[in-house]
């Protein structure tokens, strides 16, 4: 039998006190992802959130893509919920986070997902919306595709709030990029409803057939405690876009029960992966 001296088992208390600080200072990691790091034009900083496709690829010969915005707060529910169920796992969610912890980083999504705006307004800094758009086209989706095979006719965009706002923007004035767009909660009042202009000039485009709505959709999702005004501009919008129906543009809105404006999207992860991943082009 081993006896202990007093130094030793100070010696052994020091050790498993070590272990334990050891063990509790381990991050915790999400299996089935991956993470880059990309930057823009302007040399800004991105982290790209992979959830990577589980299981055969699909009969398309492709893997359908849902690009989420806000990642650092919104991707990993998104991928956990996707996990969960086989109906989805063989879908690719990318997220478009920004460096750090902070679950949303309010200067950088501020100028991201915003139209230019007067000088004296401009405080925080705004108007990079085509600068974010840009950077997906040209390098997030690229470098997606060379690294997995994906289907070109399932690509979708997922955003909250101002990111609601900015993939309605998406879907207006980049027709084609994104087949599938869910604004959950979209701050359409800003900027005096800046985006009418770009929705009229979508709609007139739909309607002399310059655009082919064929299969895309855009689901808008308020919260029942979102503010009347939002809830009414969303409803308005949905109205506008029903003429369209006949051109294969499906526009909805949903409004959740119980739910607030922050707490929405911890609600619904189940219901963007339906709306984006059992829609098809083909």
């Amino acid at each position: 039998m081993m006896i202990l001296t007093d130094s030793w088992r100070a010696v052994m208390s020091l050790a498993l006190v070590a272990l334990a600080v050891s063990a509790a200072a381990e991050p915790v990691a999400l299996s089935g992802t991956r993470e880059w790091q990309l930057r823009n034009a302007d040399g800004d900083a991105y982290r790209i959130m992979i959830s990577e496709p589980q299981g055969e690829l699909p009969y398309t010969g492709g893997y359908p893509v849902l690009y989420v915005l806000d990642a650092n707060a919104y991707f990993a529910s998104l991928h956990e919920a996707k996990r969960a169920q086989k109906a989805w796992r063989r879908a690719l969610i990318v997220g478009i986070g920004y460096p750090g912890d902070e679950p949303l980083n309010f200067r950088r999504r501020s100028y991201d997902f915003s139209p230019p705006v007067p000088e004296e307004r401009n405080d925080p800094p705004q108007g990079g919306q085509d600068k974010l758009l840009d950077f997906l086209a040209n390098t997030v989706m690229p470098k997606v595709a060379a690294e997995y095979p994906v289907d070109p006719g399932q690509q979708s965009l997922y955003g909250h709030s101002f990111g609601g706002m900015f993939a309605v923007y998406a879907f207006f004035t980049r027709p084609g990029l994104f087949d599938h767009v869910v604004a959950a909660s979209p701050s359409l009042w800003w900027h005096d409803r800046y985006l009418l202009a770009p929705e009229h000039h979508f709609s007139e485009r739909v309607k002399a057939g310059d655009i082919d709505v064929t299969h895309a959709s855009l689901a808008l999702i308020l919260a029942e405690r979102d503010s009347p005004q939002e809830i009414q501009d969303a409803g308005a919008l949905q109205r506008r876009l029903e003429p369209l129906s006949g051109h294969g543009l499906r526009a909805s809105m949903t409004v959740i029960d119980g739910e607030d404006h922050m707490s929405l999207p911890f609600r619904i992860e189940n219901r963007v992966l339906r709306e984006v991943l059992t829609a098809r082009r083909r």
